[in-house]
C-alpha cells in the first residue's frame, strides 16, 4: 500500500482524546441503536422512534448533535434527534408521521455527544418479512464498511479509505455516489478530515493515533445519484426510487487495528 507519512501533514489543531474518554459516547449510540434495531417493527411512526430515541438522550444526560444542526445541504435545522430513512429514502432521513409498513427497509443514523465526545453511527435493517435483495443490499453495504475500517490505523490516509471502500463496492456490482462520506469526530459531529468513499491510496489527510472518524458508505443497487426530498428539503433519496442501505461506525484510530467504539453488543466486529 502507498503510505502518505512522508507527504501529508498532520492537522497541528487536532484534539485528541484518551480512549476512556472516547468510549461512553460510542457505547450510548451503540446501546440506543441496538435497542431501536431490536423493537422498531411494523406500525411504529416514524415520529415514535424519534421520540424513543430522544427519551432515551435525556435518560442518559446526553446531547444531540442534530436538532439544531443547519448544513447547507438543509432546508431547515433538522429538528430531530435521529435520521429515520426508508426505503428509498437514503440518508439524512427527516423523521415524518409516517407508519412502517411489513417489508420497509430502514436506516437510522444517530449521533450524540456524552461528556465532552462525540460518536456517530448508523445501522439499516428490515420490518417485518424481508426481501432477499434487501437482506443482500444491507449485507453489501456493511461489508463495503468493513473493508474501509479494514484501512485505518496511524500513518493511513483517507484516500486508502476510500479506496477500499470503493473497490469492494465495485466488486460487489455497485457504483460509488461521492457526495457523502465518513469525517472526523470529536467535540462536534462533523470535523476535519473528510473520509471520502472513493480514493487514491495515500492521498488525503494522514490518520493519526487517538484520532476518532467515522467510516459511511451507503450503497443503491441500480444508481448512484441522489435527489432531495421536496417536501422536508433534508431526505437524500436515490434519484430511480431504488432502496437504499447506509452503514456507519465510529473508530478510534491505533497504530495497529482501529477500535470500533460504536461497536453493537451481537454484532462481530469484523477486522
Amino acid at each position: 500500500m502507498i503510505r502518505g507519512r512522508r507527504r501529508r501533514r498532520r492537522d497541528s489543531t487536532l484534539e485528541l482524546p484518551a480512549l476512556e474518554q472516547a468510549r461512553p459516547a460510542g457505547q450510548f449510540v451503540a446501546s440506543v441503536l441496538s435497542e431501536l434495531s431490536s423493537t422498531v417493527d411494523v406500525g411504529w411512526n416514524l415520529l415514535e422512534v424519534d421520540a424513543r430515541a430522544h427519551e432515551m438522550i435525556r435518560e442518559a444526560g446526553a446531547t444531540s448533535c442534530y436538532i439544531d444542526y443547519h448544513p447547507v445541504f438543509g432546508a431547515s435545522p433538522f429538528g430531530y434527534v435521529i435520521c429515520t430513512s426508508v426505503n428509498d429514502g437514503v440518508l439524512h432521513g427527516r423523521p415524518r408521521d409516517q407508519v412502517l409498513a411489513d417489508g420497509d427497509l430502514v436506516s437510522l443514523d444517530f449521533a450524540v455527544e456524552v461528556e465532552g465526545w462525540v460518536a456517530d453511527s448508523c445501522v439499516s435493517f428490515v420490518v417485518g418479512e424481508a426481501r432477499e435483495e434487501d437482506l443482500r443490499l444491507i449485507a453489501d453495504t456493511e461489508s463495503v464498511m468493513w473493508a474501509g475500517i479494514r484501512q485505518v490505523r496511524a500513518g493511513s490516509t483517507v484516500g486508502d479509505i476510500g479506496h477500499a471502500v470503493m473497490n469492494e463496492a465495485h466488486r460487489l456490482g455497485y457504483t460509488i455516489n461521492e457526495q457523502f462520506g465518513g469525517h472526523g469526530v470529536g467535540r462536534t459531529m462533523h470535523e476535519a478530515p473528510f473520509v471520502p468513499n472513493k480514493g487514491v491510496p495515500g492521498s488525503g489527510a494522514e490518520l493519526v493515533a487517538g484520532q476518532l472518524i467515522t467510516v459511511e458508505p451507503f450503497l443503491m443497487p441500480t444508481t448512484h445519484e441522489l435527489v432531495v426530498d421536496e417536501v422536508d428539503g433534508w431526505t437524500q433519496r436515490s434519484a430511480d426510487g431504488s432502496r437504499g442501505a447506509h452503514a456507519e461506525h465510529t473508530l478510534y484510530v491505533t497504530d495497529g487495528d482501529p477500535i470500533v467504539l460504536t461497536a453493537r453488543p451481537g454484532v462481530p466486529v469484523l477486522l
